[in-house]
């Protein structure tokens, strides 16, 4: 069992002090994830990756949710990063632009596209429609396109076999495109 699951187990039960032990362990991590999701942001951007990283683990430590290990737990990292993003843009939507949403194209997807505020809240909400009907393939793109993981990787962090994983992907793909086909 490694440290961090340890660790996390601990948190779980109520050690004190085990969340203060935890920081050290997975910052690193969590800040190179954060980077990477605010690498194409415009220079001087009021979002910083440590803001980022300290805003993520205080929302995970401060949870109930139990954690199943060290993948789980980059898993909810990267989905608690996409909520912090998706909330910026909504607020920064709300104070400077208006207009409609439009759809999202799953071939497009890349960094840049993560960065402008309307597309990214199209693809949450993109993401949304597809988490009712497909959970797993979801989660998979979630982890992809936020925390720069690879299909395998992916996968791996969701306990999915290599080839249920690039299925998910598969089909999230398809999912979008008839989607912005109608």
């Amino acid at each position: 069992m490694s440290d961090v699951t340890l660790l996390l187990e601990q948190i779980e039960s109520g050690e004190p002090g085990a969340a203060d032990r935890l920081m050290p362990l997975v910052y690193d991590e969590l800040r190179k994830l954060a980077a990477a999701r605010l690498a194409a942001e415009r220079p001087g951007h009021t979002l910083q990756a440590t803001a980022l990283v300290h805003e993520a683990y205080l929302r995970l430590v401060g949870s109930d949710q139990p954690w199943q290990g060290k993948g789980h737990f980059f898993a909810a990292a990267a989905n608690s990063m996409r909520q912090i993003l998706i909330n910026w843009a909504l607020a920064r939507k709300a104070d400077k632009r208006g207009g409609e949403a439009r759809r999202v194209e799953m071939d497009e997807v890349d960094a840049s596209y993560i960065a402008d505020p309307d597309r990214l809240i199209d693809l949450d909400e993109g993401l949304t429609q597809l988490a009712a009907e497909d959970p797993d393939a979801a989660e998979l793109v979630k982890l992809r396109l936020f925390a720069g993981l690879s299909v395998t990787e992916a996968g791996e962090a969701l306990k999915q076999s290599r080839s249920e994983a690039y299925e998910n992907w598969k089909f999230a793909r398809a999912w979008f495109a008839a989607r912005e086909a109608n």
